[in-house]
């Protein structure tokens, strides 16, 4: 089975965040087709090899609800991934949150 999933990456760095677009296989934890916004790779670089880069995370956004987790950055490759651990645990905080009810819980409201 093909599923791949868009998501948002954030590059984060002492004083700036470069966002952009991409696909991440939830079989592999590969992340592909990364689209910067506002940033030109050829002309600036790879974010990751930069002196003041930080680390990367990840944004999975669904019907107003999203969910925040760690990237993993080959900087030799030039290219994302998530561990099979992370990618574990995202798979089952995904289901339980894009699972629920609008509103937020999955309790029963009082009458």
């Amino acid at each position: 089975m093909d599923l791949k999933l868009p998501i948002a990456l954030h590059d984060e760095f002492d004083d700036e965040i470069i966002h952009s677009d991409a696909l991440l296989d939830m079989a592999s934890g590969a992340i592909t087709d990364v689209r910067y916004r506002d940033h030109d790779v050829r002309a600036q670089g790879f974010p990751a090899e930069r002196q003041d880069y930080d680390f990367t995370c990840g944004t999975l956004a669904r019907a107003g609800r999203e969910l925040e987790f760690r990237v993993e950055v080959d900087v030799v490759g030039r290219s994302y991934s998530v561990t099979p651990s992370e990618l574990l645990e995202l798979k089952g905080r995904a289901a339980k949150l894009f699972s629920q009810p609008p509103g937020g819980d999955s309790k029963p409201r009082p009458r």
